[in-house]
């Protein structure tokens, strides 16, 4: 199978949400029962979904879970403008949100196309000016964190998709003899050393906007973290080629998405991890999943019967803190949905929630 690019899950079919029986109530008309996580004093973390612009439907139900902020994938409506227009974007697609009750967090997926940029091709000065021109005006509309990763040619990357978990739920699973039968990718060899210069390019053009924006630049793990992929060379795939990354450029706003299944399959001890980067105020993003098995080979679980202890996940970004955005990620498609967009249907994802907030709940932990 091809890869399955992020890109395409964060701008996931309205259609696949479910009934329009379960989102006929709007925020206008609903009950307005206090919310009792509503706090002024802004705890550190803020349970977020993923939504793209026109999903209302996405983000009534985000609502209606108790989900109150968004990651919102806008590269599709940044590519339709000019620079000019990326500022006066930002502010609608913030505005729709808001009218639903839901505050953007963060975006997700590269801001605007970034692969010239990643695999150094003939284009890539122009695609670095659009993409300070994006974080310029991210800063502007006030959406603090950028997700962004550096997965060249490939994005994230499956060799079956509909693999059964439990019940005959269907999720993803990688295996890397399946994906090196598959040869190489259109773009031939790439090694890791022009995959780190392109990154070290990159990052020495941006992270000077990103400071005077106020942006916190979130780089997400190579997933899997494998090297190389299909011909394609994978550099974030061990905490200390992250500890790398951050020395490029030293600032308080070059940081990281802790995805935290990718770390554990690169071997890392993750809860050692997340204290470490979490104390160093690195940690911008979480992206909250479990997986079975290694780098080599690995299926993606539901988020309550993978082998990680989650609750002291959650504990640890807490007790460390851990201040901004944390999702949900890659959850089984369910009975009843369609597996168009394998990891990102919504009833795995709302059980997801449901066992996160549980867990705080029972912990007393304090979260938005």
């Amino acid at each position: 199978m091809s890869g399955i690019t992020r890109r395409d899950c964060l701008q996931t079919s309205v259609k696949a949400l479910g009934g329009t029986a379960l989102v006929a109530a709007t925020a206008s008309n609903s009950l307005a029962y206090p919310d009792r996580h509503a706090s002024t004093q802004k705890p550190g973390i803020h349970f977020a979904h993923v939504a793209g612009p026109g999903q209302t439907s996405r983000l009534r139900l985000m609502k209606q879970i108790g989900v109150n902020y968004a990651i919102a994938g806008v590269s599709g409506e940044l590519s339709k403008v000019r620079r000019e227009q990326y500022l006066p974007t930002l502010r609608r697609i913030k505005a729709d949100f808001l009218e639903q009750g839901i505050s953007i967090a963060g975006v997700e997926s590269h801001p605007v196309p970034a692969e010239k940029i990643k695999l150094g091709l003939e284009g890539r000065d122009e695609e670095i000016e659009n993409y300070k021109a994006a974080i310029d005006a991210l800063g502007k509309a006030e959406i603090p964190v950028l997700c962004y990763n550096w997965m060249a040619g490939l994005g994230w990357y499956r060799t079956k998709s509909d693999q059964h978990e439990r019940g005959g739920a269907l999720t993803t699973e990688f295996d890397a003899e399946a994906a090196r039968a598959q040869g190489p990718t259109e773009f031939g060899e790439v090694s890791e050393e022009k995959v780190w210069a392109n990154l070290e390019y990159f990052l020495k053009a941006v992270m000077p906007v990103a400071e005077k924006a106020g942006i916190k630049m979130a780089l997400h793990p190579d997933d899997p973290p494998i090297s190389p992929l299909r011909g394609i060379g994978r550099i974030l795939t061990s905490a200390k080629n992250y500890r790398r990354v951050l020395d490029i450029v030293p600032s308080p706003l070059n940081g990281i998405t802790f995805c935290q299944a990718n770390f554990k399959a690169m071997g890392e001890d993750i809860e050692a991890l997340a204290k470490e980067w979490c104390r160093q105020k690195k940690i911008f993003f979480v992206h909250f999943r479990d997986i079975k098995g290694t780098r080599e080979h690995f299926v993606e679980t539901f988020h309550d019967n993978g082998p990680t202890d989650m609750a002291r996940m959650l504990q640890v970004y807490h007790e460390n803190g851990f201040v901004g955005p944390l999702r949900p990620d890659h959850a089984p498609t369910l009975e009843g949905e369609a597996n168009d967009h394998p990891g990102y249907a919504f009833m795995g994802q709302l059980l997801a929630f449901g066992y996160m907030k549980g867990i705080m709940d029972g912990l007393k932990l304090p979260y938005a």
